[in-house]
């Protein structure tokens, strides 16, 4: 049998790819799902407002993205996106939350409502850094 490599950088082989080690870790992992868990803000034309993309596994709420549009920023709406998304968290199960955010991104945000830095890469993805955070969300 011959081998050869080829390359493939589309979405769809990735998503493959990415479903092939789902695959694997499922059958040896005590968690049996992850759960998406999105909220979203829309004006009355539905144009996206605000965002909050994460999924819930065992005892994590992994958090993706939280975005919200600068017309509406200084609002608590990111407040409020994460507190109602921290809440579905917890109805699930979930004990910890955690995500990580760019140096010019949100950082001080997630402090303020109770989550440390764990592990800060630097360098990313060149001079800047990237910073993994987590919080307890059952004290």
């Amino acid at each position: 049998m011959s081998l050869n490599f080829t390359f493939d950088d589309t979405k769809e082989f990735a998503n493959t790819v990415e479903q092939k080690i789902a695959e694997f870790n499922w059958q040896r992992w005590e968690v049996s799902e992850r759960l998406p868990l999105g909220l979203k803000l829309e004006d009355d034309n539905g144009d996206l407002l605000a965002g909050f993309s994460a999924r819930t596994f065992g005892n994590w709420l992994q958090i993706d993205n939280l975005w919200v549009s600068e017309t509406l920023r200084g609002q608590s709406i990111g407040d409020q996106l994460l507190a109602q998304a921290e809440a579905i968290a917890i109805e699930r199960g979930c004990i910890y939350a955690i995500l990580d955010t760019l140096n010019f991104q949100a950082r001080p945000f997630y402090e303020a409502r109770g989550y440390t830095l764990q592990w800060t890469q630097e360098a990313y993805p060149k001079t800047g850094c990237k910073y993994f955070m987590v919080k307890n969300l059952v004290p």
